[in-house]
């Protein structure tokens, strides 16, 4: 299906953002791109014959103008607990579909607040239209329908990528004084980094996985009511080391002036992983759910690596709110399109361990 001109990608020259264009022009599409740097946005809409707006989010006027040209906004400039307000609230006034690519928490909590005033406005909030949530989210819903009375749910990641793009490296800054995180009884509860780690065999021998504060820890409660969420993701032992230790000088690189330093360093780095790195990886999910009986199902995922699958799935949500297949309020990406949706995509394949 051709869905011409329809939404908008703001932040679309960002290192997903460009992956995202570039499919989804070769499926047809013709986004309106939009961001803050006019020559960035000048030679990306040159290289593709599209169209762009410059401006920044916290020119009102601008972005209003912008949304009233299009149904829906994909979000991809992070990090987004300092963006995705500012998009939410234009989409609301404005009653623009909302998606974004983000991961995380505060961020995922703020705009199911926003649930109401989506519904009022006739427009869907759906974040974690990436690789964090969507397949940990279908998953997760995936476990509840073969185990409806579950009330803990544990999900484990490996292989999550072939390196991270400067923009996930400026998120992770941005929000590293944000403690651990775990959903216990409905409720969000912090807890210190590395607070637990485990050993857990993804299929070739057990491998080590520490506790992360995941997108999930939000999301999955929301699609799934299950009150007790922990997500695990597996590291080298040298990074669960450093990490250990951020239990002790992680606050000392908490304050502004140094995020700023640090996100200057990362500008020196490479953009992202190259297309031969991404081509090679996989990531593997397995998710455990369990009763208050003690009664398991354990689900095995595999998938193509993050960035990817983040243009795979993005475009593809894109197309369905382009034909009208969307929920009014906050949603999560199975709450929308169901735990299958991750099932269409190439590469992906789920297997029912237990």
């Amino acid at each position: 299906m051709n869905i011409m001109k329809n939404f908008l990608i703001y932040g679309s020259y960002g290192y997903t953002g460009q992956l995202t264009v570039e499919l989804a022009v070769k499926e047809g599409a013709r986004p309106i791109l939009a961001g803050r740097d006019e020559r960035k946005l000048r030679a990306q809409a040159d290289k593709y014959n599209l169209e762009y707006r410059a401006f920044s989010l916290d020119e009102t006027a601008k972005l209003d103008s912008a949304l009233l040209e299009v149904d829906a906004v994909l979000h991809c400039a992070g990090p987004f607990v300092l963006t995705f307000r500012q998009m939410a609230e234009a989409c609301i006034r404005t009653k623009r579909h909302y998606v974004d690519i983000s991961g995380e928490i505060p961020g995922f909590e703020a705009l199911a607040a926003m649930d109401a005033q989506a519904k009022e406005a006739g427009i869907m909030l759906l974040p974690g239209g990436g690789f964090d949530v969507v397949p940990t989210d279908c998953l997760a819903a995936h476990l509840k329908k073969r185990l409806p009375d579950a009330t803990r749910l544990r999900l484990f990641l490996h292989g999550v990528g072939a390196g991270v793009s400067r923009g996930t490296a400026k998120s992770m800054v941005e929000n590293m004084h944000r403690q651990g995180m775990i959903r216990q009884n409905g409720k969000l509860v912090q807890v210190p980094p590395v607070w637990k780690a485990l050993m857990q065999d993804f299929g070739r021998g057990p491998v080590r996985v520490i506790s992360v504060g995941w997108g999930d820890v939000s999301t999955a409660y929301h699609s799934t009511g299950i009150p007790n969420v922990e997500t695990y993701l597996a590291f080298p032992q040298l990074i669960i080391n450093l990490m250990y230790d951020m239990r002790t000088i992680g606050p000392l690189l908490y304050n502004r002036p140094v995020k700023t330093i640090l996100k200057s360093i990362i500008n020196l780095y490479p953009k992202g992983p190259t297309e031969a790195r991404r081509m090679k990886r996989f990531a593997t999910m397995i998710g455990e759910v369990t009763n208050d009986q003690g009664k398991r199902a354990v689900s095995k995922l595999y998938t193509r690596e993050g960035y990817t699958f983040t243009a795979q799935a993005t475009v593809e949500i894109m197309k369905r709110i382009s034909n009208g297949e969307l929920k009014t309020g906050f949603q999560t990406p199975s709450l929308a399109y169901g735990s299958d949706f991750i099932l269409q995509f190439e590469g992906v394949r789920r297997e029912d361990l237990l």
